[in-house]
């Protein structure tokens, strides 16, 4: 039978929590003497460090408890915590399916924990045939893009890999409100091992305020808490995320204006001499096979256009978000005039 706490580093397990005197009361508001701040201000006092408001109404939205939501300070935090609760240095593996995106191996190697590539195939998909034997006891984590960055698609089915996978599953859905695919959330209660993450950096337009979240089983959710900075979403950034998740018609404005934008990018790019190829995209960005990539990289950037250089990840490619209806006509315009050396 699965055991998240079989996964555990054993120094994880064994810490106590830093608790703070607000974690431990529970009453009314009081007179705070506690934390050494200062008295006065607007901002002088530590923010929730529960999240309590944020992680309310995220559960609301999304048909789950608010003990399942872990907050973080963007993504990239919950990646390192997964690294650091589950995985022993330089004994413990963790998997992605590649190419993918680059913080899973940047804090792999900061964690001092070997990162295993599977490659997608030629689509970009995931082979479930062509998974290997995973080792049980060393294989902690695996992450799944979904839709995938640099790529743009939907890997496939990622029921396979859970099920196959003796460790953690960590489903990146970063880019999941472009797309029509089923979120992974629905699989939450019946795969114990699984992690969805979003963020409110992409529709939600909070890149600037670092919010990620992440949703589990209660019991993953609790070891993420116990090991996070206590106070590691400063309140101005919780403020921003409650008014940004209780707008939804202004984030689903702007994501429709951007899916449309995508389609118009992709038919202007697509009868372009310089561009071999327009990959599909359930995201907010395009991959584009180009015929000089590093030529035309330079191009646009001597005209003040900042496009993403895949070459080094996928060949040939460069990876061109989709921007305000403006910039992507500026953007058309100067493909056009771009002339092949």
């Amino acid at each position: 039978m699965f055991s998240v706490q079989s996964l555990v580093r054993p120094n994880i397990l064994q810490m106590e929590a830093y608790s703070s005197a607000r974690d431990e009361y529970q009453g009314p508001p009081a007179i705070f003497l506690d934390a050494n701040e200062s008295p006065f201000g607007t901002y002088n006092r530590y923010p929730d460090a529960r999240q309590t408001v944020l992680k309310s109404i995220w559960a609301e939205q999304n048909n789950i408890h608010p003990d399942q939501v872990f907050v973080g300070n963007g993504s990239d935090e919950i990646i390192d915590l997964c690294y650091r609760v589950f995985c022993r240095p330089g004994i413990d593996v963790a998997y992605q399916f590649s190419p993918t995106y680059g913080m899973y191996a940047v804090l792999a190697q900061l964690n001092d924990v070997h990162l295993q590539d599977m490659p997608l195939d030629r689509s970009f998909r995931i082979c479930s045939a062509a998974l290997p034997a995973f080792p049980a006891g060393t294989a902690k984590l695996l992450f799944v893009c979904s839709p995938n960055n640099p790529t743009g698609n939907d890997p496939g089915d990622i029921i396979p890999v859970i099920e196959s996978f003796p460790g953690i599953v960590v489903v990146d859905e970063a880019y999941i409100d472009f797309s029509n695919q089923n979120t992974s959330v629905r699989l939450l209660q019946q795969y114990p091992n699984l992690l969805v993450m979003r963020t409110l950096s992409k529709a939600r337009g909070l890149a600037a305020a670092r919010i990620g979240i992440a949703m589990a089983d209660e019991t993953i959710i609790s070891l993420l808490n116990k090991v996070k900075p206590p106070y590691n979403i400063s309140r101005l950034n919780q403020e921003a995320a409650i008014a940004a998740l209780k707008n939804t018609a202004a984030s689903d404005a702007f994501t429709a204006i951007v899916i449309a934008e995508r389609e118009r990018v992709r038919k202007a790019l697509s009868i372009l001499t310089c561009i071999l190829e327009v990959y599909p995209s359930d995201a907010n960005f395009l991959l584009c096979r180009v015929k000089d990539p590093a030529g035309l990289y330079d191009y646009l950037v001597n005209r003040g256009i900042i496009v993403r250089n895949r070459d080094r990840q996928v060949p040939g490619c460069l990876r061109i978000s989709i921007g305000t209806p403006l910039e992507n006509e500026q953007l058309i315009q100067a493909l056009n005039n771009y002339q092949i050396p």
